[in-house]
């Protein structure tokens, strides 16, 4: 970056001031950069009026960036005084102080002039990205502003980059005017003209040549909608893909278990395998009619590999079972039983690094010249490297240094090597030879570093693709779920292009948390928006809590109401989820990680029903009122809500396949959201407040459901609700919905139609649309088609009527080219029939 220097120019016309005996300085976090001076030192960055035109000048060298700076008149920060910058048209340092910014690319900036004091026109460009893979040279604004603003000359791409500081997938930037007018622009991903955006006509204004440019009116300050690039769609009316696949693990409910802690069948005090299947009644058994079990459909087993440690997660054999737990045949008939009760099984795979007693690091750490050394990181000196926590991450051994993220128990694989990575490939095969329906991936973020880059690094998500394509060989229906502890937008790359199947969705978990602890939704909405927006739809992982965290008990303070409430809301969300053992009897476990994985609460006996011997671990306090003996009598209880929860998402293609369609609420404390799939939704609408709500109101503003009135079933106390009208765009407006909703309290409201409204069921009308997703023409064909003329209105995705043409005979073409990016309704009428169509416009 500072190889790449270009020119920055200050301009401040000074003729309404009097000018200090001392001159006209400008100061910020330019200066050190640019060689003059420390930031922020007024005394050395002169500016100077050669032409005498009260407009002082000075031109610096500095490397692309984001500067803060102001004027000064005089040389300190004393009287004269340096100018105070309007809020209006500056950067809130946080201490009540504003400065201006500039925003620096790769070419040379000639700020517009500004008065001393005073504020330019700003425009703050915005563009929603979390569509698009991003390039690597970033994000850019272009148009025909720039040379009047500073920046070069109009219509260059790579002089103003436009940056995402919130990590959302919204790239804003700032831009000061000398004077207002009505400017063109477009967004650029990259930094040339070949990643201009392809503005849609609908939205834009005629560049020639068949070009189309978005425009704004700056007659003052103003700040563009945040458009999807290349769409007229805005993030805040992001369209809903129908058209999208789902998997067997779409129908799933994971249950996650520390064998160590789950049951003990010898005795012990350590949980075994021969202890999982003597539990596995408890958790499926097999007979869907029945409702007495958990109900899940999934198991992840923590390490199961041979180790030294408790945990597991620094493996010595990855051939081997660990022997705490059983035998390789004990582990095998486990999943035979499983799998006989019509429950996948995925295992803890640490590929990140082995145990320093692993016979591969053994040998690696013995000598340099031993075949095994590339095996494992190796330097002669310690690089001094520190980890994302400020541990140091490099361990000496033999006089020379490995690398080891986590501790020096757990020195890191070298994935560079091709020996180490066929040998992880094989392993890879064994498992999934041996019947595990997939892996879960531990500490996914730091598998390849890359120089001082230790996380998300380019090999790593390469090293994904293999890991996919070596997966997919062994069993083409095996899933993959990944462990990257962070940000939404970070962890997002993990499942696209062929890397991941899925990610755990840590943001959202704390979200659900934060919203129902705190009694508002507006954190939670927020989230499940973005997550909506990001991932391709359904592939993440929803949970409250996990073994590395404070138990989700512990975190709502025992409060049973709120641990019901966000049960409700995990367990109905679009994504897979999953569900930490004991979270459903209210397991406590915070501090060391130990206390996190205590032994599971059976009954309210001696040891809890764990063991007949010392439990590896002390019991937690709670288990003689929170055990499963105890809340399986109790109707009430909080066990036999998840069970409830859980039957209920099997039971219900919505909840599990559904897509999610956003539900207004009327009512700040009620958190409300849709799952459409095929002619039937499900509507959750929960009441994070403290005061219950009378009747409280909804509203959906389109979907795939035809129009019609639909009967309305609360699944969770199994009444009826009356029923909701819906409309001709599949939506509703201002529903009231009977009854009373308490405090804590989570409706899930069941749409199935009863009597249509101007649909005869018989005949029906049979149509196809093809192709969709269309980029160019799409086909609407009719199977029998009538004799008379039939009418299509097309709706966008907020309902609105974009247009309404008949036709004649069997087909019609549509041109979509003009159309933005987005998803489309549909509506065929004919001869007293109806029909509605999604279809996805994706240029």
């Amino acid at each position: 970056m500072h190889a790449q220097q270009v020119q920055l120019t200050f301009r401040v016309d000074m003729s309404q001031q009097t000018v200090s005996p001392n001159g006209v300085h400008v100061a910020g976090s330019f200066q050190s950069e640019s060689g003059v001076g420390a930031d922020w030192n007024p005394a050395t960055s002169v500016m100077t009026d050669a032409d005498k035109d009260n407009v002082y000048e000075l031109t610096v060298n500095v490397p692309a960036g984001v500067y803060e700076y102001k004027f000064i008149n005089g040389s300190t920060w004393l009287a004269p005084q340096p100018e105070l910058v309007p809020a209006a048209c500056g950067m809130e340092d946080g201490a009540g102080n504003v400065n201006r910014q500039v925003t620096v690319g790769a070419s040379n900036v000639r700020l517009p002039v500004v008065s001393f004091g005073s504020c330019t026109t700003q425009i703050t460009f915005a563009v929603d990205m979390s569509q698009q893979t991003v390039a690597s040279g970033g994000v850019y604004v272009m148009g025909n502003f720039q040379a009047l603003a500073g920046y070069g000359a109009d219509w260059n791409p790579g002089s103003i980059p436009v940056q995402d500081p919130e990590g959302d997938g919204v790239y804003t930037v700032n831009v000061a005017l000398p004077a207002g007018g009505l400017f063109q622009y477009k967004f650029v991903n990259g930094s040339s003209t070949s990643g201009a955006e392809q503005v849609p006509s609908a939205c834009g204004v005629s560049g020639g040549e068949g070009v189309w440019n978005r425009t704004l009116d700056a007659t003052t300050s103003v700040k563009t909608p945040s458009f999807l690039f290349g769409s007229c769609a805005t993030s805040g009316n992001v369209p809903v893909n129908a058209d999208y696949p789902t998997f067997w693990w779409n129908d799933a409910v994971f249950y996650e278990i520390f064998v160590r802690s789950f049951y003990d069948s010898n005795g012990d005090g350590k949980g075994d395998f021969k202890g999982l299947i003597q539990k596995l009644d408890y958790l499926n058994d097999g007979n869907p009619a029945t409702t007495t079990d958990l109900g899940i459909t999934g198991i992840w087993l923590m390490p199961m590999m041979e180790s030294p440690s408790y945990h597991g997660y620094d493996v010595t054999n990855y051939y081997a079972t660990e022997s705490d737990y059983g035998t390789m045949a004990d582990f095998e008939e486990f999943l035979a039983a499983a799998h006989a009760r019509g429950i996948k099984v995925i295992i803890d795979f640490v590929m990140n690094h082995s145990s320093d007693q692993h016979p591969w690091f053994q040998q690696s750490s013995s000598s340099t010249t031993n075949s095994f050394r590339d095996w494992y990181i190796w330097s002669d000196t310690n690089p001094g490297t520190i980890g994302p926590w400020g541990q140091g991450v490099w361990h000496q051994k033999n006089g020379k240094y490995y690398y080891g993220i986590f501790y020096s128990g757990m020195p890191d694989l070298n994935w560079s090597n091709p020996q180490l990575k066929s040998s992880m490939w094989e392993i890879t095969r064994f498992w999934l030879n041996k019947g595990v329906d997939g892996y879960r991936i531990d500490a996914v973020k730091y598998l390849d570093e890359d120089g001082p880059k230790l996380e998300s690094t380019p090999e790593t998500f390469s090293l994904l693709q293999e890991f996919h394509q070596e997966v997919k060989k062994s069993n083409p229906d095996a899933f993959t779920v990944g462990e990257a502890w962070s940000n939404t937008s970070a962890v997002v790359p993990y499942v696209q292009d062929n890397r991941l199947d899925m990610a755990f969705e840590f943001d959202l978990a704390s979200a659900i948390i934060n919203s129902v602890k705190n009694t508002n939704p507006a954190g939670l909405r927020n989230q499940l928006n973005l997550v909506n927006r990001l991932y391709p739809k359904l592939q993440y992982a929803t949970f409250l809590t996990n073994h590395d965290q404070n138990r989700v008990m512990d975190e709502l303070g025992a409060n049973l109401a709120q641990m019901k409430q966000a049960a409700a809301l995990y367990l109905t969300m679009p994504g897979v989820p999953f569900l930490y053992y004991g979270e459903e009897v209210g397991m406590l476990g915070s501090g060391v990680d130990e206390d996190k994985r205590k032994p599971m609460q059976w009954t309210n006996g001696a040891k809890s029903g764990f063991t007949t011997g010392t439990p590896w671990r002390a019991l937690n306090s709670n288990f003689a009122q929170f055990n499963v003996q105890t809340l399986a009598a109790d109707p009430s209880s909080l066990l036999n809500y998840y069970k409830t929860l859980i039957h209920t998402r099997n039971a219900q293609p919505t909840l599990r396949k559904g897509y999610y369609a956003e539900v207004t609420a009327g009512n700040a404390s009620l958190m409300s959201y849709g799952r459409v799939y095929e002619q039937e939704a499900s509507l959750i609408v929960s009441n994070l407040g403290s005061d219950a709500l009378l009747n409280p109101s909804i509203s959906m503003s389109v979907s795939t459901l035809q129009a019609g009135t639909y009967q309305v079933r609360e699944l969770i106390g199994d009444r009826a609700v009356g029923s909701v009208t819906i409309n001709e765009q599949g939506g509703f407006s201002n529903w009231q919905i009977p009854g009373p909703l308490a405090a804590d309290q989570t409706w899930i409201l069941l749409l199935t139609r009863g009597t249509t409204t101007g649909i005869k069921e018989e005949p029906h009308l049979e149509t196809t649309l093809f192709p969709n997703p269309a980029a160019d023409n799409v086909t609407l064909t009719l199977q029998n088609p009538p004799k008379s003329s039939n009418q299509l209105l097309v709706y966008d995705v907020t309902g609105k009527l974009m247009t309404k043409t008949s036709f004649k005979g069997q087909s019609i073409t549509l041109n979509t080219r003009s159309w933005a990016n987005g998803t489309y309704f549909l509506k065929i009428q004919s001869e007293g029939l109806v029909t509605m169509k999604r279809l996805i416009v994706a240029h």
